[in-house]
């Protein structure tokens, strides 16, 4: 008895000292894990980006494009608006943004605990990430000094930075911070910017559902702004004053008031479908002002109806004619002195920013002939001279007319209004080859012209805006041009940067060739290949086709503009039945039937 009662003693005595062990050991890992963490937060906190560099931070320089009606047309860049404090704002604003935002902004410290266990939760029953639980002080902590990568050092530091700024800023400032930096969709940063944009007015003058409007947008900026989805932004809208009611910061009554306030003005004053346009000339802003670290906006030659017009029509000619293998083209409109009154790029810039008025080489086919008889003119001929439509060989080159016939003696005119190829070729090869491309370059065509025989028949390749240059000589009587698109570049107080100033027109042309050349083409629309085109007032131009309906062309004029059209496929794959003489002509009918 007495051997069992000193063996349970010492079994005792091991227990005890196993209980002190296991506690030892759980002090010892609660210490390490505590060193280990001051550890982390020492490093993040050391890591943290210097402050005073990031509030200081400088953006990009937005730039605003302006249509000739003054109408925007797109912002490149960060677009900020004047610094608006957040007790300028009517209290619904603040209201809308705190219930849907962060409910307890003004009770907690910079971390809501009950936010953030319930957003954990939301997360881990859906499997992904649908709900965030951070506060409009760990947003604003992010968007001054971090990025938007998700880590736990980002988070970590996000939320050291959040305790600084509660410590170093009212609530109002933290606000105010965050009202002002926040990101709403289309390149615009702060509230005023948004407001501005949106609604065209001050966000000290939003209404109740506007001021929900700008709150739902903070969820998904990109997708809940108005000009995304007026659909979108208003169903959204609707949650947040849900949320408003739910915070007792507005009453069912109000809320059901707020549905039919109107939201910003009655008409959009936003430019569509001129977003290849808005490219090129955002490029050739620096060249006029040069380098600067301010915003401007940029005054442009643009004409909104046409622009938009000319969209239309080549989207809706390239879906209905999808059987024929016709996926591309461009459209160029130009006034008389070179002012770019539209410019189409392609079918669809969201598909594809490549602009195929601008950076395309595509074969121009007959649409070059008239540099052709403009050298003959030159030379002497007059448009009634007889030419030959006849079968001939230069080396190993046997050209032929697209329909494989022979018209023997022709006129000038004759030749041209029906493109014959063999009396075009005749003719050039009786002409100076190098005085015909001295012409094409004078009049507006930029690339490489080789000096071959083909040559007449257009086998080289040039880009749509040249075309329609070099035609607008012809148009204006003669004299040279230049594209351009930018009339005023000026900052966002009003100070002019930049100002166009229209120089004397040079002429390069003789007026008595030109106004011969101009009659012929207007043949060619009268009785010719581009009967399609023809307008019920006065209507000039040509067609091209390149070899295997590659290139389809129809470049023209009227008493007032040039447009260019050219259809085709970017893989050069040829096109079935398509010829400048008829989608190309229909579509350039349409636009300049719009041309007012």
């Amino acid at each position: 008895m007495a051997k069992a009662k000193k063996t349970r003693k010492k079994s005792r005595k091991r227990e005890s000292k196993q209980r002190v062990t296991n506690r030892q050991r759980i002090v010892k890992f609660f210490l390490f894990l505590g060193i280990t963490l001051l550890i982390y937060l020492t490093y993040c906190f050391l890591t943290l980006p210097n402050i005073n560099e990031a509030v200081s931070r400088t953006r990009q320089p937005s730039t605003t494009i302006i249509a000739e009606n003054g109408n925007e047309i797109r912002s490149f860049g960060t677009v900020y608006s004047e610094v608006i404090h957040a007790d300028e704002l009517p209290k619904y604003v603040v209201d809308a943004i705190i219930s849907t935002e962060d409910r307890r902004f003004f009770s907690h410290f910079g971390f809501d605990a009950i936010s953030f266990t319930r957003a954990m939760i939301a997360n881990i029953f859906a499997g992904r990430y649908v709900q965030g639980g951070s506060t409009i002080t760990q947003q604003v902590a992010k968007n001054l000094f971090l990025t938007s990568k998700k880590n736990i050092k980002r988070k970590t530091q996000e939320l050291l930075l959040a305790f600084w700024l509660e410590y170093k800023f009212t609530k109002e400032q933290i606000l105010t911070l965050y009202l002002n930096r926040v990101y709403l969709g289309t390149g615009t940063y702060g509230i005023e910017a948004a407001s501005q944009k949106y609604f065209g007015k001050s966000s000290r003058d939003m209404n109740v559902m506007e001021a929900a409007i700008i709150a739902g947008m903070l969820k998904a900026p990109s997708r809940y702004n108005p000009a995304a989805s007026q659909e979108r932004a208003i169903n959204r809208a609707k949650v947040v004053l849900q949320n408003m009611v739910n915070n007792r910061v507005l009453s069912k009554d109000d809320a059901q008031k707020a549905l039919d306030m109107p939201i910003g003005p009655e008409k959009s004053y936003k430019v569509e479908d001129a977003n290849y346009f808005a490219d090129w000339v955002y490029n050739d802003v620096n060249d006029y002002i040069g380098e600067r670290d301010s915003d401007v906006y940029v005054s442009t030659t643009l004409d909104q109806d046409l622009q938009e017009t000319a969209s239309k029509v080549l989207r809706e000619t390239i879906k209905n004619n999808a059987s024929r293998n016709v996926t591309q083209g461009a459209i160029v409109v130009l006034g008389l002195d070179g002012a770019v009154k539209a410019m189409v790029g392609g079918a669809n810039y969201n598909k594809s920013q490549f602009n195929r008025a601008t950076q395309a080489l595509r074969q121009p086919g007959s649409a070059f002939k008239p540099f052709i008889y403009l050298t003959a003119l030159q030379d002497g001929w007059k448009p009634d001279e007889i030419i030959y439509d006849t079968p001939l060989s230069v080396g190993k080159w046997r050209p032929s007319n697209a329909d494989k016939k022979y018209y023997g003696a022709v006129s000038l005119t004759f030749a041209l209004s029906r493109s014959l190829n063999l009396a075009t070729v005749n003719l050039a090869e009786s002409l100076k080859k190098n005085k015909i491309i001295k012409n094409a370059k004078r009049m507006g065509i930029t690339t490489p012209i080789q000096n071959t025989p083909s040559l007449a028949l257009g086998t080289f390749e040039v880009k749509v805006l040249d075309m329609a240059t070099a035609y607008t000589t012809i148009a204006n009587g003669g004299f040279a041009v230049w594209p351009y698109a930018i009339k005023e570049v000026y900052s966002n107080d009003g100070y002019q940067l930049y100002q166009r100033n229209a120089s004397d027109p040079k002429r390069i042309l003789n007026k008595n060739d030109v106004k011969d050349l101009t009659a012929m083409l207007e043949e060619v629309v009268k009785s010719g290949t581009g009967k399609r085109a023809k307008l019920s007032g006065f209507s000039a131009g040509k067609t091209g086709t390149s070899q295997d309906n590659r290139d389809a062309w129809f470049v023209g004029f009227n008493d007032k503009y040039v447009t260019a059209v050219w259809l085709g496929n970017d893989d050069s794959s040829p096109m079935k039945g398509v010829s400048g003489s008829n989608l190309p002509a229909d579509i350039w009918k349409k636009v300049m039937s719009n041309a007012k």
